[in-house]
């Protein structure tokens, strides 16, 4: 054998070793994220013809980019699946909201609608990103601005501009740019200030001898919260979707939060008390049973 056809062998070996590593790698990755929960409204809450929907996203990534199309497809990283909606189906979803003339409401109309006993006619959505991470303000800001729509953004306040478990978080000053844009509709909460990551498998701030730190770090993130944005906030957002029955207790009784965000799947109705506020994350497989909810 020439030391050409060696090297064409070899070659050829290398090419048929990398597809099947690829095709292995597909079939784990279309394992994994099939075998995980798909978030779907609870059948027991589809009944419901008065109530407000709240939307969870986290990062909404430009699926026109090669890259991210590559990256999505290798791997089962929550960050690029579960916690991700592409623009394209972020788009359409805004686009669904406005063709079916659902009104769509800030954090604060719905406290004031649960807390002056306003009776809920008719379906809702509020829309929240948790973490604010770069491409919130950089793909789904100008989206819900061309429809008018308010949302919440809930900030990490001590890791701002990070690059933390698989996401970039955005700067304080892409954060006040965007608050001070013309017309804008953005309110904030707090996202812990830096307790939000998991220690040993249990976020930070759920572990038992962290809670006098938690409670320090609470203090902190409204503290920075006020500084940066010259007033506290009433909205606090569950990092992983719930607290201990310690930390609950204690957020309860902070009397300037108005709402706790979980991730407790349902829907805001009369009856709900906004210190456990449900939340539907949006995924590709969530949304048909959301946009069912909407359409009944």
């Amino acid at each position: 054998m020439t030391k050409t056809m060696r090297k064409w062998v070899l070659g050829l070996l290398i090419v048929v070793f990398v597809g099947l590593v690829a095709v292995n790698v597909r079939k784990s990755t279309k394992f994994e994220l099939g075998t995980r929960e798909n978030y779907a409204l609870a059948s027991s809450d589809t009944h419901i013809k008065n109530g407000i929907m709240v939307f969870c996203y986290h990062r909404i990534l430009n699926d026109h980019d090669p890259m991210v199309k590559g990256i999505e497809s290798l791997t089962p990283n929550n960050q690029l699946h579960v916690y991700n909606v592409n623009v394209s189906a972020f788009k359409q979803q805004m686009q669904f909201l406005h063709r079916h003339h659902v009104k769509v409401i800030s954090t604060s109309q719905m406290i004031h609608m649960l807390k002056n006993n306003q009776p809920i006619h008719g379906k809702y959505v509020v829309l929240t990103f948790d973490d604010i991470d770069r491409t919130m303000a950089e793909n789904a800001a100008p989206i819900m601005k061309h429809y008018g729509y308010p949302f919440t953004a809930s900030i990490i306040t001590g890791s701002t501009g990070q690059y933390i478990g698989g996401e970039q978080l955005a700067t304080w000053p892409q954060i006040m740019k965007l608050d001070r844009s013309e017309n804008s509709k953005m309110e904030l909460g707090v996202h812990t200030n830096n307790m939000h990551y998991l220690v040993k498998g249990t976020p930070a701030f759920n572990l038992k001898k962290n809670y006098g730190q938690f409670t320090r770090d609470y203090a902190t993130s409204q503290k920075v919260m006020k500084q940066k944005t010259g007033r506290t906030t009433p909205i606090f957002t569950y990092p992983y979707g719930s607290g201990t029955p310690l930390v609950q207790n204690f957020l309860v009784h902070q009397p300037k939060l108005q709402v706790i965000y979980t991730l407790n799947n349902g829907i805001v109705t009369d009856e709900n008390e906004l210190k456990l506020a449900p939340r539907m994350i949006v995924t590709k497989n969530s949304w048909p049973s959301i946009a069912n909810w909407l359409e009944r």
